[in-house]
């Protein structure tokens, strides 16, 4: 498919890295010569220097023979153009914009078809709509939902008090007490597809497929104690903060925003009246502390510096902060945070570039293509969601019965309202939703993908 990115940022470079291994065919679009050349050099891509938003350079890029045009310059006014534009030139373009600014959002959707838009995305919208999730349940490190939020992959970290500590995954409902599936493990670094013998140790992380009702009876099993957040600390006062604040403002938790720009603080004080915005260093030790950093429920960090992120974080940690959500927008390397102390880590970008990809597959496959599609075990894997259709193969043959992919799990299957976290006696027929978690170089784009 021939895709045309315009903006070479962070998520336009995540976009080019990921569609190109994909085997799509990308012209990448920006006035920077030099960040240009550097993703030519590491990729099979074609590249246009210039305006993004003109004719001429989207002319140039192809844009009449183009399927998809993405616009992911650093200012909404220019993605937007950007479409309207593609749209004028090739009127059977599908396009996708990143807007950011809450202002625009209201009629953004209202004037979607004047602005020729397939899909809009907003990586701090989504940033904010997960931390929100994760405060809901402080135990977990990361939730991913499918089907409309019945289903979910929970992410947990088991240290040396935790009553997972070596012991063995066919042992382990004597324990939660409830039907759960470990559909992926974290060690050292690296993805493991673990079977009933795997034996969990200390500084595992476990990827656990389980019903949306059962979470709070599985982190009670398991002795994490959780209770409702009352205080959030919000350190940086970007826009990120204004959707979480916004989405908490309702559910009676007291949020503390501490912004070191004046200006900024007199604006977010004028949008969010219910919350307290403090104008100060959030790396400031004495600034915290008389802010009640250790007495607050939950800390989260997200400045525009992933390393002021980290820093507070680690503090907040070392406070005994009962839950800490770190933004991460630069670091790739996952590999590089295994040491750190790190809780829950939420990356916009990996967000924004996930439900791209998402759109992409789909429009490759329009019959056929995973409904829900999400990264887990950072970046190694994926978690994905498929309608059994007609041309599905093995329907009504048990699982144990079925040859799959080395690497492919079967981790969930929905029929009609009910769920079911299959064992080999399974089976799937027309009409059910199969869930199905997969190392990252598999290439699933179809149910039918997961079989030899």
């Amino acid at each position: 498919m021939k895709i045309i990115i315009a903006g070479n940022g962070k998520v336009g470079a995540a976009l080019t890295r990921q569609l190109s291994a994909e085997g799509d065919d990308l012209t990448l679009v920006d006035s920077n010569l030099k960040v240009l050349e550097s993703s030519e050099e590491r990729y099979d891509i074609m590249v246009v220097q210039g305006n993004c938003a003109s004719m001429s350079a989207l002319r140039q890029a192809g844009v009449k023979e183009a399927d998809l045009l993405i616009a992911m310059t650093g200012a909404d006014e220019v993605n937007l153009l950007c479409c309207m534009t593609a749209h004028a030139m090739n009127a059977r373009i599908h396009t996708i914009a990143r807007v950011r600014n809450p202002e625009y959002m209201d009629q953004i959707y209202a004037m979607r078809e004047m602005f020729a838009l397939s899909m809009v995305v907003n990586p701090e919208r989504q940033a904010a709509v997960e931390a929100e999730r994760l405060l809901k349940y402080p135990g977990f490190l990361k939730r991913d939902t499918f089907t409309k939020g019945r289903v979910e992959i929970v992410e947990l970290k088991i240290d040396g008090r935790s009553k997972l500590c070596n012991v063995a995954l066919n042992d382990m409902y004597g324990i939660v007490k409830c039907k759960i599936l470990v559909c992926a493990v974290l060690r050292s670094g690296k993805a493991v597809a673990p079977n009933g013998n795997f034996v969990l140790r200390e500084g595992d992380r476990i990827f656990v497929t389980a019903f949306t009702n059962t979470l709070t009876i599985l982190l009670k099993n398991l002795g994490i104690i959780t209770h409702k957040t009352k205080r959030v600390i919000i350190c940086g006062g970007g826009r990120i903060s204004y959707y979480l604040a916004k989405q908490l403002e309702n559910s009676g938790i007291h949020i503390q925003i501490i912004e070191s720009d004046a200006t900024r603080c007199t604006q977010l004080a004028g949008q969010l009246p219910s919350a307290c915005v403090i104008q100060g260093d959030a790396t400031n030790q004495f600034l915290l502390e008389s802010e009640g950093v250790s007495d607050c429920d939950a800390l989260v960090t997200l400045t525009g510096l992933d390393e002021l992120n980290m820093i507070i974080s680690l503090y907040g940690t070392s406070c005994g902060v009962p839950q800490v959500i770190t933004k991460l927008g630069h670091i790739d390397n996952m590999d590089m945070l295994g040491s750190l102390s790190l809780d829950s880590v939420i990356s916009p970008k990996e967000l924004c570039c996930n439900t791209i990809v998402q759109y992409v597959r789909a429009m490759k496959n329009q019959t056929g293509a995973a409904l829900t599609v999400h990264t887990i075990a950072d970046g190694q894997a994926e978690a994905m969601e498929f309608l059994v259709d007609g041309k599905a193969r093995h329907c009504g043959e048990p699982l144990k019965l079925l040859k799959l992919k080395k690497g492919v799990l079967v981790v969930c299957i929905a029929k009609g309202a009910k769920m079911e976290i299959p064992n080999g006696d399974s089976y799937f027929h027309v009409g059910d939703i199969v869930y199905i978690v997969t190392s990252k170089e598999k290439g699933i784009y179809q149910l039918n993908d997961i079989f030899e």
